[in-house]
């Protein structure tokens, strides 16, 4: 009674990840924006802030809505709305189209926007946290590279750099040919990725630290159930992009108080909620590094929709 009653509860909870998966990949191509509530100060002009998905539209609007109060608390001739995207496809549609004037975004599509309108004026920190991690279950038997032929692994999207890319590309240059000895299954979200190793749809699932952290504190049983088995190498971790029309004065309020948050209680807390320890300057030239290892990726792994001047050298 026991397996049957287990058994039941993985089957509608893996009803609940495709669905959530269909949904994502429907609305793939429709740029949808979800915003938090906001009222608006007459008279000040709103600046949009856009995060990629890091998380879901909820979740994320839990983690960041605490930093744009912040800003709007202690910048008053300008106010900032966070918006959530419901795919990487509509985020990166969102900030390639210019409608965002602050984003957060993963340094793919960071060298992405420059060719778009936008600069680079700082980045979150902890590098060590930006690289890839792939999810296996701990009763799998999985302990070897090659056991992953013809297998389906999990990604979130084919975009996500430290989630997707960076762990293709290591299971690549480990003798892994991802794209041909391996099922590979987008599913449109880090939780969604990890799920679908813990209800066995999948044989190891791609991730990345933070999301990780995240979901083990809300759903305990996942640590106990699944364990990282490989670890990509780190890059710069995602970078805070600004629309070049926006004014230089506001930006350098905005980058003062977000390198600052590590300094004071509140800015902490707000910190602690997205899982990092400081926001630090940064430049276009920072992310040169990554517009190499996507340049190699290209030529290495699998085509992917770039901006770059390297693409396709």
């Amino acid at each position: 009674m026991k397996a049957f009653a287990r058994q039941n509860i993985l089957l509608v909870l893996m009803v609940s990840v495709l669905i959530i998966t269909g949904c994502s990949q429907e609305k793939e191509n429709t740029y949808t924006p979800t915003v938090s509530d906001f009222q608006e100060r007459s008279g000040v002009q709103v600046y949009i802030f856009s995060i990629h998905p890091l998380y879901n539209p909820t979740r994320l609007h839990e983690v960041f809505q605490p930093m744009i109060d912040y800003l709007n608390r202690n910048i008053h001739n300008a106010q900032f709305k966070l918006e959530a995207s419901r795919s990487y496809a509509a985020y990166e549609a969102k900030l390639y189209d210019g409608k965002a004037h602050f984003s957060l975004s993963n340094p793919f599509q960071t060298i992405n926007s420059l060719k778009h309108g936008y600069r680079v004026f700082g980045k979150m920190g902890d590098d060590d946290s930006f690289r890839g991690i792939i999810l296996v279950r701990k009763d799998s038997g999985i302990k070897e590279i090659a056991q992953l032929k013809g297998k389906a692994i999990s990604y979130p999207a084919p975009t996500a750099l430290a989630a997707t890319m960076m762990p293709q590309y290591y299971l690549h240059t480990h003798g892994l040919d991802v794209m041909h000895d391996t099922e590979t299954r987008y599913v449109g979200s880090q939780d969604s990725s990890i799920m679908s190793v813990y209800l066995g749809t999948t044989a190891a699932g791609a991730t990345w630290p933070p999301p990780w952290r995240a979901i083990i504190k809300q759903k305990p049983e996942l640590k106990e159930a699944l364990e990282i088995m490989w670890q990509t190498d780190s890059l710069p971790n995602n970078a805070l992009v600004v629309r070049k029309d926006v004014p230089a004065e506001l930006v350098s309020k905005v980058a003062g108080l977000l390198f600052n948050l590590h300094t004071n209680e509140e800015g902490r807390q707000i910190l602690q909620r997205i899982e990092l320890t400081r926001f630090e300057p940064a430049t276009d030239e920072t992310y040169q590094k990554v517009a190499g290892f996507i340049a190699t990726f290209i030529k290495t792994v699998r085509p992917v929709e770039y901006s770059g001047d390297n693409a396709t050298k």
